[in-house]
């Protein structure tokens, strides 16, 4: 430890469970995926000094001691990301206690595209996720979904066969019916098609699920995972339910393409056709 995704994804202050070596030289420096500023895209990093820069000798114990990560970015050998991670004195955790430039979550462009005007509260709970500000940031999530349930309740049915669409459109009559985020999902949770269900398993189902338990009884720490796990179930939603779109938008447009040519064949008198040789 740490490992690459503790670097990647873990907030500010937030306390990982982890044997921690005795000495700092034996902590791990995996290479880790981050968003590079100078090639505006996620690029591979690597860590470039030592955690025992500064101590004297290479195994100073690690009990209590805050160690320093710079890591570079592989592609333009130029942009770097600095850690700051704290050793706590029981040797059994550890948390990011500075990071430069700051922790940042590049906003996937189809679910921004799909939160249009409300997408300052994707912003806004990534940065209350950033600082481990839990019910923050599930609040703005929540908030989220309660804003777009519908559109992208419609978006989904246009996934559907003609079969399912049938069923598929009753449950949207009833959603119209219901103001509550978690009634609308309860209705339609049952009825995705099987590009959404990786595995079988039901993204609305989760998110209903996670919605129904609430804010009011949970710690800051059960509110940040529960808001880690809205925004990656919206973002998988997204990206599926736009890349099926888009995937069923092209598959038109190339057989009506196809149709057209084989048409016009069909109609071009035999002399009139192009001669092969």
């Amino acid at each position: 430890m740490p490992d690459s995704s503790f670097l990647e994804t873990y907030p500010l202050y937030r306390k990982m469970k982890v044997d921690v070596p005795s000495t700092v030289d034996k902590l791990s420096k995996p290479p880790i995926s981050m968003y590079c500023a100078k090639c505006a895209q996620i690029r591979t990093f690597v860590m470039t000094n030592e955690f025992f820069d500064g101590f004297g000798y290479s195994n100073y114990p690690s009990k209590g001691q805050t160690v320093k990560a710079t890591y570079l970015c592989t592609y333009c050998q130029s942009f770097q990301i600095d850690f700051f991670i704290r050793l706590f004195d029981d040797s059994k955790s550890m948390c990011k206690a500075g990071q430069f430039p700051p922790w940042t979550l590049v906003g996937d462009e189809n679910i921004n595209g799909m939160l249009g005007a409300h997408k300052d509260y994707l912003n806004k709970g990534l940065i209350c996720e950033s600082q481990s500000y839990g019910v923050a940031a599930f609040a703005y999530y929540r908030r989220i979904v309660e804003e777009i349930i519908d559109a992208l309740i419609v978006d989904i049915g246009e996934l559907m066969s003609p079969e399912e669409s049938a069923r598929y459109n009753e449950a949207l009559e009833a959603v119209k019916a219901t103001r509550v985020t978690a009634e609308k999902i309860d209705l339609v949770k049952d009825m995705l098609p099987a590009i959404l269900r990786p595995d079988n398993m039901n993204p609305l189902s989760l998110l209903h699920g996670v919605l129904s338990e609430g804010l009011h009884a949970d710690s800051d720490e059960r509110c940040l995972e529960l808001a880690v796990e809205v925004r990656e179930i919206l973002t998988f939603l997204a990206a599926q339910v736009a890349a099926s779109k888009i995937a069923s938008r092209n598959f038109n447009v190339r057989m009506r393409s196809l149709l057209d040519k084989r048409e016009k064949s069909i109609t071009t008198p035999t002399d009139q056709r192009p001669q092969l040789g």
